[in-house]
């Protein structure tokens, strides 16, 4: 596993970064994190999934992509087949790295994207960031902004015991068969039997609403399934 770096302006004044979408530059992927700030823009386009962790938030939510590992149904010729990239996406192959009370933007130099001869420039020539590299700073402050909420709202979907685990079987007209299991979802009947105080509550605390683009996601599921079926019979690891 590669190691990230600080980026600098001197080591990496020549860098630049590939922008177009193909599992050659690490697009291949099931899913990706998102987080309740994002999820209205990810609700018009993919499932909003959770998936249990071992850390201390207990849950991370997900926009799915596909139905098994590797699998990205919106990636095709001419790249990405969707309007809104999500953030985590998008931010590749940049992270924030802390240094002390301050964060920086590290870079994984490793990363298929990163190129000397192609692709988005960091660096203007006679100094100074560029539109890109500016554009990139900003997505991580709202993807690592956003992260840094998430357990709240997770903690509250707990406390009201609002996730329930599900599995989804799909049967293609070739009658290839697949099953999406090991996600979890809104449980939406102990949603609407939440008391008024407690509907409260969550609006209060800026949750309400993620819940509901979470649930208003789940019809993704039809055009994900029909973007498999155009695709043909599931791969078979």
């Amino acid at each position: 596993m590669s190691q990230s770096v600080l980026l600098n302006n001197l080591e990496h004044k020549d860098l630049r970064v590939i922008a177009e979408r193909s599992a050659a530059y690490g697009d291949g992927v099931m899913f990706s994190l998102t987080f309740p700030q994002e999820f209205r823009q990810v609700q018009a386009h993919y499932p909003i999934v959770f998936r249990a962790t071992s850390d201390a938030a207990g849950y991370e939510a997900l926009a799915l992509f596909g139905f098994e590992a590797g699998e990205n149904l919106f990636l095709g010729p001419q790249g990405w087949d969707a309007h809104y990239v999500p953030l985590n996406i998008e931010r590749r192959p940049f992270m924030i790295g802390r240094h002390g009370d301050e964060l920086h933007i590290h870079i994984d130099p490793e990363h298929p994207r990163l190129s000397r001869t192609a692709g988005e420039e960091l660096f203007l020539p006679y100094g100074g960031t560029s539109p890109y590299l500016e554009r990139m700073h900003s997505v991580l402050i709202t993807l690592h902004q956003g992260l840094q909420a998430m357990p709240a709202f997770i903690q509250a979907l707990v406390e009201h015991e609002l996730l329930e685990s599900f599995a989804l079987d799909i049967e293609l007209n070739n009658g290839a068969q697949h099953r999406l299991s090991g996600f979890h979802t809104i449980h939406e009947e102990r949603l609407q039997a939440l008391p008024g105080a407690a509907l409260e509550g969550l609006n209060r605390a800026g949750h309400l609403e993620a819940i509901y683009m979470v649930l208003a996601s789940l019809a993704n599921f039809r055009d994900l399934i029909a973007r498999r079926e155009r695709r043909g019979q599931p791969h078979v690891a």
